[in-house]
């Protein structure tokens, strides 16, 4: 098979062939069809996230066909279409499983991190992290519903239920959860980095009431804000937009270091809190969800062997909505 390989920090992905796995007892075989490209796994190219398997295959938004079920998996057939998200595998014994948080498991596994991910044509997966998907959603479209789409959810459902709600850094996240927002009768307020003018009107375009730099202040005081950019500068300018017994929620694995601020942007029962991955119990109900309002994913295409490329334009901020690779065209039967 076909996969796009990271071997260190510093270095591009490789194309290489290597064999198909093999699914082990508990997992699924993935033909995989298309893979959503995440700054997550700019964070681990980058070497801000430490210690991923190496050599490694990234991705964490995939979407594909069950090729291949290992000893032990009911419940799947073959043929079935299903998504791969961030969080592969949990201990389900510490107390955070027991109380329904895996996502905070003391030994977690991650796809695109500790297991291989979908930069290729075939990936393995634990079925019990393994999510149906529902119509409606083509491949290509269905990707960034995975991470970007299920983040955005939880960071939503912990900004809390207030009325006016600010987005700091506007891409695959931030235009999931506006349309959720929307749906659900609140106003978004959108803050893009300085001079983004092209990233404002796609802001406004998705549903946002306002658009704007992000340090201006908003033309309302918000309920709350969700910082999905990976600056911790953006903390203290969310804390002076929202107002008191408002909620910031910082909603990306990684972020630059928090400056210090006075006391006064957070007193008035100000709440600053983070997202750390995501459940089983968000994807089901996101996944549910997102047929209802209906959410819409706009993507920008690129080829598995563009995977560089893909990564790059992330990086400087050229895509609008979500970057995947098409790996497998099932409509052309390649």
């Amino acid at each position: 098979m076909r996969a796009m390989l990271f071997e260190g920090v510093g270095k591009p992905l490789i194309l290489k062939e290597l064999p198909v796995p093999n699914p082990a007892a508990g997992q699924l075989l993935v033909r995989v069809h298309a893979c959503g490209i995440c700054r997550t796994d700019l964070h681990i190219i980058d070497g801000e996230l430490a210690e991923p398997k190496l050599p490694l295959v990234p991705g964490h938004q995939v979407v594909g066909r069950i090729a291949g079920i290992g000893e032990g998996v009911t419940g799947h057939r073959l043929g079935e279409r299903v998504g791969i998200p961030w969080l592969g595998g949990a201990c389900g014994c510490c107390p955070f499983c027991s109380g329904g948080r895996e996502n905070l498991c003391d030994s977690p596994r991650f796809t695109g991190y500790q297991f291989d991910g979908g930069f290729a044509d075939y990936t393995v997966a634990d079925h019990r992290f393994c999510f149906p998907l529902p119509e409606g959603y083509p491949d290509i479209q269905a990707a960034p519903l995975l991470c970007a789409g299920l983040i955005g959810y939880r960071s939503l459902v912990m900004a809390g239920e207030g009325r006016r709600l600010g987005i700091y850094g506007f891409g695959a996240a931030a235009h999931l959860v506006t349309q959720v927002a929307r749906w659900q009768g609140r106003e978004v307020y959108a803050f893009t980095r300085g001079g983004d003018s092209e990233g404002q009107r796609f802001a406004r375009s998705t549903g946002a009431v306002w658009a704007g730099e992000a340090g201006e202040l908003p033309p309302v005081v918000l309920d709350a804000a969700i910082i999905f950019a990976p600056a911790g500068e953006l903390v203290p300018l969310a804390l002076r937009a929202v107002g008191k017994g408002g909620t910031v929620v910082c909603g990306g694995i990684h972020m630059s270091d928090i400056p210090t601020f006075p006391y006064e942007l957070l007193w008035g029962e100000r709440l600053l809190r983070s997202v750390a991955n995501l459940t089983r119990q968000d994807g089901i109900e996101f996944l549910a969800l997102a047929p209802q309002v209906p959410v819409r994913t706009e993507v920008k295409l690129f080829s598995l062997e563009e995977a560089n490329e893909a990564l790059e334009a992330l990086r400087r901020g050229t895509i609008f909505g979500g970057g995947v690779l098409l790996v497998h065209d099932e409509s052309r039967g390649r």
